[in-house]
């Protein structure tokens, strides 16, 4: 097993290719810096150029908070056009890349999850949260800042934009059970070690199916969502012309496991 921590952020990966990245600033509900967001850039692309990588987990230190946000006092750098205009470039770079991520994404949450934390829980695939657990963008009652349209997009997407608007008009957090009801969230469990429980299992259920077919759904969805024009032959081709397509129908036919190679 590599594990190898930062200070801000913790990351492992196990022999079952289960790579995880905890954001570790608990004294601080794991709220955000700007070397934060850097650094789950740098840690997705190595992961993206890892073949042994098969899915990854990102949570946060503690039980009160996946992520509260980006730091408030991160943004007393912001005094210019351009400075505004960066900042939500940047951001855009940082939940681009997690969307891009060859392997699944999977936000286990616990707590507040709010603002930019929110937003690295949207932009990844699956999510599961506890019955604690509080998520929403309340910029208008704190920051009086905007999302970028690519942002909101990607939460239009996941949830329409009626409740994108609540969400945001209101500046209420969601509750776990309705976060659930609407789609922020795929499954609520009881508490911090039940989301342990369930984020190892469907980690692995996960890490153990066919990467490419993975891949090309991940994909191709992204493109979906974006009304990309790239035709689709690629992702196709990779599936279908791949040793494991063969694999997975001659196991099939054998009546035995596929051994997936990712090839």
């Amino acid at each position: 097993m590599t594990d190898q921590p930062t200070d801000e952020l913790l990351f492992s990966q196990d022999e079952a290719g289960i790579a995880r990245i905890v954001l570790n600033r608990p004294q601080a509900r794991n709220a955000l810096t700007f070397a934060m967001y850097e650094g789950l850039v740098t840690l997705c692309e190595r992961i993206a150029a890892d073949p042994a990588a098969k899915v990854l987990v990102i949570t946060g230190a503690g039980d009160r908070a996946f992520a509260a946000g980006t730091d408030i006092a991160q943004f007393r750098e912001v005094r210019t056009a351009d400075d505004a205009l960066a900042y939500e470039r940047f951001m855009d770079k940082v939940l681009g890349t997690l969307e891009r991520l060859r392997v699944p994404t999977i936000a286990s949450i616990a707590g507040a999850c709010t603002g930019g934390g929110a937003a690295i829980a949207a932009a990844c695939d699956l999510r599961v949260a506890t019955a604690d657990a509080r998520l929403g963008f309340p910029i208008a009652r704190t920051l009086g800042n905007c999302l970028s349209v690519a942002n909101l997009g990607r939460l239009a997407n996941l949830v329409g934009p009626a409740r994108v608007k609540d969400m945001i008009f209101t500046a209420r957090l969601l509750g776990a059970e309705e976060a659930l009801a609407i789609g922020l969230v795929g499954e609520v469990v009881a508490d911090a070690q039940a989301l342990r429980d369930r984020t190892d299992a469907l980690a692995g259920l996960v890490a153990g199916h066919a990467p490419l077919t993975l891949r090309a759904t991940k994909e191709g969805l992204r493109r979906l969502a974006e009304d990309a024009a790239d035709p689709d032959d690629d992702l196709i081709l990779s599936c279908y012309l791949s040793a494991d397509f063969r694999e997975g129908m001659e196991a099939f036919l054998a009546k035995r496991p596929p051994v997936w190679t990712g090839r």
